[in-house]
C-alpha cells in the first residue's frame, strides 16, 4: 500500500514478550520517510466501535458523560469505554493446534500474521480469507504505522473496521500483549475485560464481542446497568469522506449505510456499502450521531453531516442493547454494489452467526490454499518455520477478489482489486503465485486484461475501482509476459493482452501518473526518458527519468518476448532494440564519489560507470551515485521527489538490466569485477532491503558464475532482516517480502518476465511443491546441514542426472522432478562457467530458453 501524503512511520517499539530474535536488536532505528503503506488496499471507512456505556439515568445523559470526560485529552482521541468490570464471556483461543481434526501438526500453527505489524512492515494481520474483500481487525491509534490497521505498540483501539486501512476517532486501551492471530482469526482484549474476536467471510466481517452478563458492572466503584452500545461510525484514517448515508432499524437494530471516500494512493473517489446485524441481545435504544452529537430521534442521515460544522468528519448510528445473554455477535456485510447487496451477502455467508463455524471454513481455506508446498525442515527451527510460513501466508492476502461487486461493468470476467502496487508486485509476488496457485493467478490475469477493455490502459496500482499512481515502468507488462510464458493461458484473451501491452509501449495517455507511460516522443526518438523532458502528450511527474528509462526499457523486452511467442515478428525486433535504451543512461567515466562524515574529505572507490540523468541535448546532469541509499539521503526519492531515481540510488538501477546481464557485466569490466562490485553493494550498505527492487541483486552473482555469494547473502539477511518478530520485515511487505522470503526458503528466485528462476539451495532439508501434471517438483539438500555451514552447493542432479545450469525453466513447475544438491562449507565449481548462466538477449533470443536449459 501506499502512502497518505505526509504519513510518517514511527522509531520501532517491541512489544513486551513478543519474540525478538537475535541480530533484531529492539533499539534498531528505522526509515522516518514518508511511506506507502501496506497490502490492505485502500479505507472502507466504516468503522464499528464497541461502547459499553452504562446507562446511569438515560442513554442520552451518558453520551454527554463519555463525551465530557473525552475532552480531558488532548487532540481529537476521544474514549471508546465507559466501564472497566467488564468480564470477557469467551476467553480468547490459542492459535489452534494440529490439523483441522486435531489430530496432526498443522502448517497453520506456523503462520503468524502479527510478524511484520511494527517496523513500517505494516502487515494486515486481521482475519480474511485467501484474497479475501472482508479484512476485520482492530485499528490502532499510531499515526505513521497503523496504514494496515493494527500495529504492536502501545497505543489506544479506536474502533474495528472491516476493510483497510481505516480508523475511527474514539479510543480505549488494550491490554498489551493479548493480541491473538491466526489465519482467518483475530482478537484483542480491552482494558474494560471485552475481549473482540473477529473472523471473516468472502464479503463479511464477523465480530464476537465478549461481554459481561451481569444486570450490572462496576465502574469507578460505583455500580451501573449493564447496558452495551455499538455504534457504526462512517469516518476514515485520512477523513476523505465526502458523502454518506446511515439508517438504524430501531426494533432490529440493523444500521445500512455507505460512504464515498478518496483512495489512499491514487485519484479518483469509491463508494462502500455495509449492512450490519447483531445478535446476543435485545435492542434497547437506537439513534445516530454527529460528530458528539447523539439524536435518539433522528433513526437516519442524508449526506452524513453534510449543513454541520463537524470538524472530526465523525457520524454515523448506534444501538444500545439490555443486558446480553453472553455475547454480542455482528455480523457485518460489504459490498461495492449496494446496501441491499451488502445484506444479502451477509445473509448468504453467516446466515445463522455462526462466528466459529466461519473461523473453522476460514481456517480450512488457508489450509487449502498453503498445502500447495509440503516441507521437511530438516532441523530448521520454529522461528525459521514461522518466518516461511508466514510468507506464504501474506502472498495470499492481496489481490483481492472482487467478482460480482463491480458497480461499473459486468463482463463476466473475473475482477480483481488491490493491485497495489505491480511495481511492487511483478518482480517476486506474482511470479511466487504462477507457482503455488496458478489458477488464482490465471484469474488475476484475466482481471487486468478486463481492466485494459473498460478503461483503455493497463492498471499499474489500483485501489477500490481508482487508479494508482504509477512509480517506475509499465509493469503490468512483465506480469502478462510470465503468465505467457509459464502456461497461465486458460481464458486469457491474448490478442487483447497484446494489445494492451504494445499500447503502454506507443500511446502516451493523458494522465500517465496514474497509468501507462510519460515521455513517449523522448523515449520513441532519443532513446531514453531525459531530465526536464519537454513532454506535450501528457501529464505526470518529470522525474525518475533513470529509474524510468531502465524500466521502460525492460517492459519493452517483455512486450519482446510476448511479440516472439505470439507471432509478432517485426514488433519483436523493434522492442529488442528499444530494451537496449539503457545503455543511453550510462555515463561511462562516472565515479563513485562519497564524503567521509567524519573528516568531510571526498573519497571514491575504484567502480566507475553508473546510470545518469541526461538532458535532452545529450548532455549529462549528476545525481550523486548513493543518493536515495541508507547512506546517503534515502527520504529524497519517492513519489513526489525531484531527483531522478525512485526509492533507489543510481548504484541500484545501474544492476537492473535483466534482460542482457551478459552486455551489462561487460560493460562493468567483466565478471570478476561485476561480482566485485554487486558484493561492495551488498556490504557497503547501500543496498535497502526493504524495497523490492533489492530482490533481484541477491541473486545476479548467478550471471557472473558466483552463485555461491547468492547463497552467502540470503543468509546474511534471513534471520537478520526476514524473521519471526513483530519488527521481521524489514520495509512494507505489499505481499512482496513475504514473496522473496518463501522463494529464499525453497531454494530458487524469478526473473520475472523471462523462463529463468535461479537456484540456491533450500533453507530446509526438502521442498515438495505440487504440480499441474500432478506430480510434485521436490527440492531437496542430500547433505542438508540445520547449522548452515554446508550452505553452497558443489554438485546438483535433475531426476539423477548431472545439472550444470544455476537456473532452471518453469517446465520443472509445471511437469514436476527431484532437484537434488550435495552441499560444501566452501564455495565449488558448481555453476560457475559462462555456459552455466542463463541467457541474455544479447547471446541470442528464444521466448521459452529450452534449448539451453534441460529443466
Amino acid at each position: 500500500m501506499k502512502p497518505t501524503p505526509g504519513e510518517m512511520m514511527i522509531a520501532k517499539r517491541p512489544k513486551t514478550g513478543q519474540r525478538q530474535l537475535a541480530g533484531v536488536p529492539p533499539s534498531t532505528s528505522i526509515d522516518l520517510s514518508p511511506d506507502r503503506g501496506n497490502l490492505t488496499a485502500f479505507a472502507v471507512s466504516i468503522i464499528l466501535i464497541l461502547m459499553l456505556l452504562v446507562a446511569l439515568t438515560s442513554f442520552l445523559s451518558l453520551l454527554d458523560v463519555n463525551i465530557m470526560l473525552s475532552r480531558l485529552n488532548p487532540g481529537r482521541i476521544a474514549g471508546l469505554v465507559f466501564g472497566s468490570s467488564v468480564v470477557a464471556a469467551h476467553p480468547p483461543p490459542s492459535p489452534p493446534h494440529g490439523s483441522l481434526a486435531g489430530s496432526e501438526p498443522s502448517v497453520l500453527d506456523y503462520v503468524d500474521p502479527l510478524i511484520g505489524t511494527l517496523n513500517g512492515g505494516h502487515v494486515f494481520p486481521g482475519a480474511t480469507l485467501p484474497y479475501g474483500m472482508a479484512k476485520p481487525v482492530a485499528d490502532i491509534d499510531s499515526r505513521g504505522e497503523n496504514a494496515a490497521g493494527y500495529v504492536s505498540d502501545y497505543s489506544l483501539v479506536r474502533g474495528f473496521s472491516h476493510m483497510h486501512d481505516s480508523v475511527t476517532e474514539r479510543a480505549v486501551r488494550r491490554v498489551n500483549g493479548t493480541a491473538s492471530a491466526s489465519p482467518g482469526y483475530f482478537s484483542v482484549r480491552l482494558v474494560n475485560g471485552v475481549l473482540a474476536e473477529m473472523t471473516a467471510t468472502q464479503h463479511t466481517a464477523l465480530y464476537r464481542f465478549g461481554v459481561s452478563h451481569n444486570a450490572e458492572i462496576r465502574q469507578g466503584g460505583m455500580r451501573m446497568v449493564n447496558s452495551p452500545t455499538m455504534l457504526v461510525d462512517l469516518v476514515d484514517l485520512a477523513s476523505s469522506r465526502s458523502s454518506g448515508d446511515i439508517e438504524v432499524d430501531p426494533d432490529t437494530g440493523r444500521i445500512m449505510g455507505n460512504g464515498t471516500y478518496n483512495p489512499s494512493f491514487g485519484l479518483g473517489h469509491y463508494k462502500a456499502y455495509f449492512c450490519t446485524d447483531f445478535k446476543g441481545a435485545t435492542v434497547r435504544s437506537t439513534g445516530t450521531f454527529i460528530d458528539d452529537k447523539p439524536d435518539v430521534l433522528r433513526k437516519n442521515l442524508t449526506g452524513a453531516g453534510s449543513g454541520y460544522y463537524n470538524p472530526s468528519g465523525s457520524a454515523g448510528a448506534f444501538v444500545q442493547f439490555f443486558q446480553p445473554d453472553d455475547a454480542i455477535t455482528a455480523r457485518v456485510g460489504l459490498s461495492f454494489v449496494s446496501s441491499a447487496q451488502a445484506c444479502r451477502n451477509g445473509e448468504r455467508e453467516a446466515p445463522e452467526f455462526d462466528f466459529d463455524s466461519a473461523h473453522r471454513q476460514a481456517r480450512q481455506a488457508w489450509a487449502d490454499k498453503l498445502s500447495a508446498v509440503e516441507v521437511n525442515a530438516g532441523g530448521a527451527s520454529d522461528e525459521l518455520q514461522s518466518t516461511f510460513w508466514s510468507g506464504l501466508y501474506r502472498t495470499m492476502l492481496s489481490p483481492q477478489d472482487y467478482t460480482g461487486e463491480n458497480p461499473f461493468w459486468d463482463s463476466g470476467e473475473p475482477y480483481y482489486d488491490s493491485f497495489y502496487c505491480i511495481w511492487d508486485s511483478f518482480r517476486a509476488q506474482h511470479p511466487l503465485l504462477t507457482i503455488v496457485d496458478p489458477a488464482e493467478q490465471t484469474r488475476m490475469v484475466r482481471s487486468l486484461v478486463d481492466i485494459y477493455r473498460h478503461e483503455g490502459k493497463l492498471p499499474d496500482c489500483r485501489m477500490a475501482f481508482c487508479k494508482g499512481f504509477t512509480q517506475g515502468g509499465s509493469n503490468a507488462d512483465v506480469v502478462l509476459t510470465d503468465a505467457l510464458l509459464k502456461n497461465i493461458t486458460a481464458g486469457i484473451d491474448w490478442a487483447v493482452a497484446y494489445e494492451a501491452v504494445v499500447s503502454d509501449a506507443e500511446v502516451e495517455p493523458r494522465d500517465w501518473g496514474v497509468e501507462g507511460r510519460g515521455g513517449l516522443e523522448s523515449w520513441h526518438n532519443l532513446g531514453y526518458i531525459p531530465y526536464a523532458d519537454d513532454d506535450k502528450l501528457g501529464r505526470g511527474s518529470k522525474t525518475r527519468t533513470v529509474s524510468r528509462t531502465v524500466e521502460y526499457a525492460y517492459d519493452d523486452f517483455c512486450i519482446a518476448v510476448m511479440a516472439r511467442v505470439l507471432g509478432h515478428d517485426e514488433d519483436h525486433d523493434k522492442y529488442l532494440v528499444r530494451s537496449a535504451n539503457w545503455k543511453n543512461v550510462w555515463k561511462a567515466d562516472q565515479k563513485d564519489l562519497f564524503r567521509n562524515r567524519d573528516t568531510g574529505h571526498v573519497h571514491s572507490t575504484n567502480f566507475t560507470g553508473f546510470m545518469q540523468p541526461r538532458l535532452a541535448n545529450g548532455t549529462w546532469k549528476y545525481q550523486n551515485t548513493r543518493m536515495c541509499s541508507p547512506i546517503y539521503e534515502q527520504h529524497v526519492c519517492y513519489l513526489d521527489t525531484a531527483f531522478d531515481t525512485y526509492e533507489g540510488s543510481p548504484w541500484l538501477y545501474s544492476f537492473f538490466v535483466p534482460q542482457d546481464m551478459r552486455t551489462l557485466i561487460a560493460t562493468m569490466g567483466g565478471r570478476e569485477s561485476f561480482a566485485q562490485r554487486l558484493n561492495y553493494f551488498h556490504q557497503s550498505g547501500i543496498i535497502y532491503m526493504g524495497n523490492e527492487q533489492s530482490f533481484l541483486p541477491v541473486y545476479q552473482f548467478h550471471y557472473a558464475g558466483r552463485p555461491a555469494l547468492s547463497s552467502f547473502w540470503i543468509h546474511q539477511y534471513i534471520p537478520d532482516k526476514f524473521n519471526s518478530s513483530i519488527n521481521g520485515i524489514p520495509g512494507n511487505d505489499d505481499c512482496a517480502m513475504g514473496a522473496f522470503t518463501t522463494f529464499a526458503f525453497l531454494g530458487f528466485f524469478p526473473v520475472a518476465g523471462q523462463d529463468v528462476y535461479l537456484i540456491t539451495p533450500p533453507l530446509f532439508a526438502q521442498v515438495s511443491i505440487r504440480t499441474p501434471s500432478g506430480n510434485k517438483a521436490v527440492i531437496r539438500n542430500r547433505n542438508h546441514d540445520p547449522e548452515y555451514r554446508r550452505r553452497y552447493i558443489q554438485s546438483a542432479t535433475l531426476d539423477g542426472k548431472p545439472y550444470e545450469s544455476n537456473w532452471i525453466t518453469h517446465r520443472f513447475f509445471l511437469e514436476g522432478g527431484i532437484l537434488e544438491f550435495i552441499l560444501g562449507d566452501t564455495e565449488g565449481d558448481w555453476g560457475t562457467s559462462e555456459e552455466s548462466a542463463p541467457p541474455s538477449s544479447s547471446e541470442y533470443f528464444q521466448p521459452h530458453y529450452l534449448a539451453r536449459a534441460p529443466g
